[in-house]
């Protein structure tokens, strides 16, 4: 540096220190005159808290939950009506959605062919009774006098027969009559003894009557014929289709002219007066419930009392449950079957937690939920400050929700508002 540059320099100092002079004389001007605004203008008192409503808890061991499982409606009897022999429907006197009496005739299948043999058998009957009647009777007294007085006449034969026996004897022995003619008395005496003596079996069989083994032989066959005339009228009255029990028709299937084979369904028959409803439930929720107990249930928006009277023991290989069949106490007459049924069951669940109103919950961090609590100050018992608490919830209904997690029985929490606060803030609570 030259002199010249150097005295410049200590020419151009004083006027650098004299502007820095000015700027801080100034801004302690301006420092002074805000102090002095500040101390003469009126100071706010201390914050008090935003006010907020709040709920104590309370440990619950159990919470309800109520379930609802979907059945359906059932007949209390339903049939498929045929014949138990085939032939041709002539008759059909139903149609669908006709109610019917229990007894009533609903169809007929020709018969005549059976008519006829039962006419073939009842003869038969009639001439084995006659029979029956006859040996059971025992012989005429006409066949008695007609055996005696055969017998008789062949004694008498005999007796004559004898004796022109004797007489060619002696003429064969005087040599005049051959050996031959001599044969020929001699065997007309011995069949003459012979045939007197099956008279006389046949007069004492006359005497003695008729034989048991007989009479119970055609016992035997009259019984025989009598069961065929009963077979025969019971198929002719299997011809005749009739209503088992009261119902409707519910399908038709044939007409008349219809040539219908055994077993072959011709109507459909629903009992209306008492129908049943079935519900599929899990089999613990089966186990649960008592027999013979009422329970609700709900048809067409309905409601109705329906009896359990039976958890049938197989459980359905589609559906894993197990069917439970009730009773409708007072079942009106328009329900139909197959029609869906709401049973709705409160549930007792074992698990400690608190009822929280719905308003009460805040979203909380990985999709978790939390409550604010609300905790006292130690210098002033009026004010609380919010804290949160993580729960999980367990089971939620219309407005309120079951939790389970930090929350202790007694502790405050935030009924609603809770979107207003932030962990930390003080608050008290409104009147």
């Amino acid at each position: 540096m030259t002199s010249r540059s150097f005295a410049s320099a200590l020419r151009r100092r004083p006027k650098i220190t004299l502007a820095a002079s000015v700027l801080l004389s100034s801004l302690a001007l301006v420092g002074g005159h805000r102090l002095w605004i500040l101390k003469s203008s009126p100071q706010p008192p201390p914050q008090e808290g935003l006010p907020v409503a709040a709920v104590t808890a309370e440990v619950m061991p159990s919470y309800p939950v109520t379930r609802q499982y979907t059945g359906e409606v059932v007949a209390g009897r339903a049939s498929d009506l045929g014949f138990e022999q085939g032939g041709e429907l002539i008759w059909v006197g139903v149609d669908r959605g006709e109610p019917v009496q229990a007894g009533q005739v609903l169809a007929k299948l020709d018969s005549r062919r059976l008519e006829a043999m039962r006419s073939q058998l009842l003869a038969q009957h009639q001439q084995a009774q006659a029979r029956l009647a006859e040996l059971q009777n025992g012989p005429r007294p006409e066949a008695i006098a007609t055996a005696r007085a055969t017998v008789q006449d062949l004694q008498d034969q005999l007796t004559l027969a004898r004796l022109r026996r004797q007489r060619r004897q002696y003429l064969y022995q005087v040599g005049a009559i051959s050996q031959e003619e001599r044969d020929l008395v001699a065997f007309n005496a011995a069949a003459l003894e012979d045939r007197l003596a099956a008279a006389r079996s046949q007069l004492q069989e006359l005497l003695n009557g008729t034989r048991t083994e007989q009479i119970a032989a055609q016992q035997a066959q009259v019984q025989q014929l009598q069961a065929r005339l009963s077979d025969i009228a019971i198929a002719i009255e299997k011809r005749t289709l009739t209503a088992p029990f009261a119902g409707a028709i519910a399908s038709r299937h044939h007409d008349e002219g219809t040539i219908v084979s055994a077993g072959q369904p011709v109507l459909r028959l629903v009992e209306q007066a008492s129908p049943d409803v079935q519900v599929g439930l899990p089999v613990a929720v089966a186990d649960g419930l008592a027999l013979d107990q009422p329970y609700d249930l709900e048809i067409a928006g309905q409601s109705y009392r329906g009896i359990l009277t039976a958890r049938l023991p197989e459980v359905d290989p589609l559906t894993r449950t197990q069917i439970t069949v009730f009773s409708l106490a007072a079942a009106p007459s328009h329900l139909a079957p197959e029609q869906l049924v709401t049973l709705e069951l409160v549930q007792t669940v074992p698990s400690r937690g608190v009822w929280l109103p719905m308003t009460a919950l805040v979203p909380a961090e990985q999709g978790l939920w939390a409550t604010y609590a609300l905790v006292p100050q130690q210098d002033d018992a009026s004010l609380y400050r919010v804290e949160p608490r993580q729960v999980e919830v367990l089971h939620t209904e219309s407005d309120r929700a079951f939790v389970q997690g930090l929350v202790q029985a007694g502790d405050r929490i935030v009924r609603d508002g809770s979107q207003r606060l932030v962990p930390g803030q003080l608050v008290h609570l409104a009147p």
